[in-house]
């Protein structure tokens, strides 16, 4: 046999053992539970994989989302609808679509009805972003990990798996930041 060909399967079987090895590893992440409510790598990849799937069966559904603006953000199996749509039946039609998905527990339909929001509001929005999550971070009594922040047209979405007080420290920082509109508490509470 050729010796180039040997390091070549050689070195096929090293990546497949390596990619197994990562495998074991992240299944052995899923298994640890943890009373933290910090979601684990394979967690975060299941809502990842959760928002996808929405994003791609709402447009799949009806051709009106082709001119929607969504974000689909996905948390343990409660998933946020935001962003802007044409009509009130297509906002509806995004939470039937979206409720119909495995393992979606629960879903808030926060769409609005109307077109697009600028570049400008959507840059806006993720300043805003910046700007609770910083200082969520530096808040001494709020764990950070615990809350996914989303904006959309200047209104904050606080998202996770909380104590009440975390949420309530959660909701009192973000009123003190310039430029929030409103703040929508998408909480599940862990006491």
């Amino acid at each position: 046999m050729d010796t180039k060909r040997i390091h070549t399967l050689n070195d096929i079987v090293r990546s497949l053992l390596s990619s197994a090895g990562i495998v074991m590893l992240l299944s052995a992440c899923a298994t640890t539970t943890s009373d933290t409510g910090v979601p684990t790598p394979v967690a975060v990849w299941d809502d990842q994989k959760l928002e996808y799937q929405a994003a791609q069966e709402i447009r799949a559904s009806d051709p009106g989302f082709d001119s929607a603006h969504l974000v689909i953000v996905s948390r343990g199996g409660v998933v946020l609808l935001a962003g802007e749509v044409a009509t009130e039946e297509l906002k509806a039609r995004a939470g039937e679509v979206v409720n119909t998905l495995a393992p979606v527990r629960s879903v808030h339909n926060e769409l609005a009805v109307g077109g697009p929001i600028s570049m400008v509001a959507r840059s806006n929005d993720s300043w805003l972003t910046t700007k609770v999550k910083t200082k969520l971070i530096a808040h001494g009594a709020i764990d950070s990990d615990l809350i996914n922040v989303t904006t959309e047209n200047g209104v904050v979405f606080l998202m996770g798996t909380v104590p009440r007080d975390q949420a309530r420290y959660a909701v009192e920082v973000t009123q003190t930041v310039f430029g929030v509109s409103k703040i929508v508490k998408v909480f599940e509470y862990t006491d």
